[in-house]
């Protein structure tokens, strides 16, 4: 573990070098193809920085945040679009080199402050109006418990186990993301925009992936696939069809990306499940935007039902092609195995730098 985080060490100070000669780049360039014939180098090497670390948290993170979200944003950036070039994320080197690399997302129109707030200094808030404290505490110890029972997993019946590791996940990136965010928060002082809207309560697969799942791929997906695509498509098959062509282009780029962050998480070569989960799951969005032109918001279900039809959905499809390679791998062993290893070095860091605590015996 030691030689991981000093690599973990190295990368990222690369990666921020990086950033730096981008943002001096934006300044001195003007965007279009002069600017993107800049950035291909940065963006080539931020697919190849996650592969010096072999570790599913640390490596798999970085290949998530750098190899995918840094460079759609910087691709964006290029075009003189996406989070990188709002009048937010431009005004210091500190903000963009913090929003090329993590997962996050200014809000454009944050809620205005009154007189009184602008005087008093400022508060750091929570995102509002879709997390909640009491929330976060139930998935902390949800997470705690899917630990605990990961242990188990011997006794548990393996679709269970599937089960629950589609909750772990959910939470794990949840949790991991929400800190991110209150870390980012923290630094820049701006209100940023949640990462998840309770997936859980998805009434459609449209619901599911466009409205509550991951909003950072997803707003970077929007801009970087399916809004280009639905425009030449409106030329095309006209504006009334153009999201279907649209649809099945951003799921198959998530899909391609899936793939890429399997291998980097895995080390393994491709055997493609995850792309047919992507792909099965656009298919089935554009069914429901065909159903919905034709019905025109005559009928619908009822939420309950459209809900567990839709997570019912997600979790059947998950555990058939998305979870089976990676437990094929033991992603799961391995990433219990690296907790146990980091909590053990921070622990050894700290004995280090503070020493071990005394314990005194009365006699």
């Amino acid at each position: 573990m030691e030689g991981e985080i000093r690599n973990f060490l190295k990368v990222w100070l690369s990666i921020f070098f990086c950033l730096g000669c981008c943002y001096a780049i934006g300044k001195a360039l003007p965007k279009g193809k002069t600017r993107l014939l800049f950035l291909i180098p940065f963006v080539c090497l931020f697919f190849y920085l996650p592969l010096n670390l072999s570790t599913i948290f640390l490596g798999g993170n970085t290949a998530f945040y750098i190899a995918w979200l840094g460079n759609f944003k910087l691709l964006l950036f290029a075009c003189g679009k996406g989070p990188l070039s709002s009048q937010y994320s431009s005004r210091s080197l500190l903000t963009f080199v913090s929003v090329a690399c993590l997962p996050i997302k200014i809000q454009e129109n944050p809620p205005p402050k009154s007189q009184n707030q602008e005087n008093q200094p400022p508060v750091i808030p929570t995102d509002q109006t879709h997390k909640s404290s009491l929330n976060y505490a139930i998935k902390g110890v949800l997470w705690a418990f899917l630990v605990v029972v990961h242990d188990y997993n011997e006794y548990i019946h393996p679709k269970i186990v599937l089960c629950l590791l589609c909750l772990h996940l959910y939470i794990f990136l949840d949790v991991v993301l929400a800190l991110v965010a209150v870390l980012a928060r923290t630094i820049l002082g701006l209100e940023l925009e949640p990462q998840f809207n309770e997936p859980h309560l998805s009434t459609s697969l449209q619901d599911f992936w466009g409205k509550r799942w991951n909003l950072m791929v997803s707003s970077i997906l929007r801009q970087t696939v399916y809004e280009p695509t639905r425009n030449i498509s409106t030329r095309v098959v006209g504006r009334r069809w153009s999201p279907i062509p649209a649809v099945l282009a951003t799921f198959l780029l998530s899909a391609i990306m899936h793939e890429v962050m399997f291998y980097y998480l895995l080390r393994v070569k491709p055997t493609w499940e995850v792309t047919w989960f992507f792909l099965l799951h656009g298919f089935c969005v554009t069914v429901e935007i065909v159903i919905k032109k034709a019905l025109k918001g005559r009928w619908q279900l009822p939420r309950l039902i459209s809900g567990l039809f839709t997570i019912g959905f997600v979790m059947v499809t998950s555990c058939w092609l998305f979870f089976p390679k990676p437990l094929q791998c033991r992603a799961d062993v391995r990433a219990f195995e690296e907790y146990a290893a980091l909590r053990a070095f921070v622990r050894d860091c700290s004995h280090a730098v503070f020493g071990r605590p005394s314990i005194t015996r009365s006699h």
